[in-house]
């Protein structure tokens, strides 16, 4: 559970340091379901 907690950390972390070179909104806003769609078929999926 611990390095799942520190992976996600580190995602969110990534996740920010790339919306701070961003400017678009929706761009990042697509960006974000992209990546959450991809994270789910990832770790929830078989």
């Amino acid at each position: 559970m611990k390095k799942m907690i520190g992976f996600v950390a580190l995602c969110v972390a990534a996740g920010m340091l790339i919306m701070l070179f961003l400017v678009n909104r929706f761009l990042g806003l697509i960006l974000i379901v992209l990546l959450v769609l991809i994270g789910y078929s990832f770790f929830c999926c078989d």
